[in-house]
């Protein structure tokens, strides 16, 4: 009976592909109950569990953020462009903040030359640092100090607090990279999302303050530190669409950084790319 429902809901194509990946996994979760679910709304990520993010299988549960292909599309354009200097003799220090299911640095750690990459990532949420934790073992990149390996280390703290990063958190700056997808979804957006978000992943992932830019002032101030970059640094944040040329502006006035912007495979402005020195 579920199925015709799921057709209604989400269209016969939609449907049907997803009805063909329900019954390919390997959940213990019955059929039946699986599509009562998606029909109700829940996201088909948290019910199957996981969610390809490049060659990477990546764990999922809520209310920790979905990885999304827009995200995955810039993580391995970047992973491209670091590739030339990455190399084991001078590992890349890398801080991840609101690292969530940890898919960007894991991905990074996946795409780059063994023993090139030292990966952190801080969230303030226990249930995302638990998952991030979860996926890092699952992909073989746990943070023992295996010099031959990548590594990733997923911290619970706020990067928000005024003493971040010296914080006693077992990493420290400078760094040569630092990524986010923080939150970007302003109030009138939020108050629009489906149900099928707003219902299930957690709000202070979602929700950048009133215009949704909150993050990123402070992570322009972070990294306006003078002891937080290594030289030579980059700070690549995804951002909400309309969003680029404002996150442009915050960069420029709090850190004095040149930037770029990247598009993703739906033309839309998603990445802004900085680097110090205008």
């Amino acid at each position: 009976m579920s199925l015709p429902l799921l057709s209604a809901r989400l269209g016969k194509r939609q449907a049907a592909l997803e009805y063909k990946w329900m019954k390919r996994a390997t959940s213990p979760i019955p059929l039946d109950q699986m599509l009562a679910r998606r029909v109700a709304g829940e996201p088909l990520q948290y019910i199957l569990a996981e969610q390809p993010f490049g060659p990477l299988t990546i764990k999922t549960r809520p209310p920790v953020l979905i990885p999304r292909p827009e995200t995955e599309h810039w993580t391995i354009r970047l992973a491209e462009l670091l590739h030339p200097t990455a190399t084991p003799a001078r590992p890349l220090s890398v801080l991840d903040l609101g690292t969530g299911t940890g898919c960007i640095p894991l991905l990074l750690c996946h795409l780059l030359p063994a023993g090139s990459v030292r990966a952190y990532g801080v969230d303030i949420s226990p249930d995302a640092v638990n998952l991030a934790a979860e996926n890092a073992a699952l992909c073989g990149l746990s943070a023992p100090a295996d010099p031959s390996r990548n590594s990733f280390q997923p911290i619970q703290a706020s990067f928000l607090d005024p003493n971040f990063p010296h914080l006693n958190l077992g990493v420290a700056p400078p760094f040569d990279l630092i990524t986010s997808n923080p939150p970007y979804i302003s109030w009138p957006e939020y108050v629009r999302l489906p149900p099928s978000v707003s219902h299930y992943e957690d709000p202070k992932a979602l929700f950048g303050g009133p215009d949704g830019l909150d993050f990123y002032h402070a992570i322009a101030a972070l990294v306006a530190r003078n002891d937080f970059l290594n030289p030579g640094a980059v700070v690549v944040v995804e951002v909400g669409d309309g969003q680029a040329d404002s996150v442009q502006r915050i960069f420029k006035a709090t850190a004095q950084m040149n930037t770029e912007i990247w598009l993703d495979p739906w033309k839309k402005m998603r990445t802004v790319i900085a680097r110090p020195g205008i």
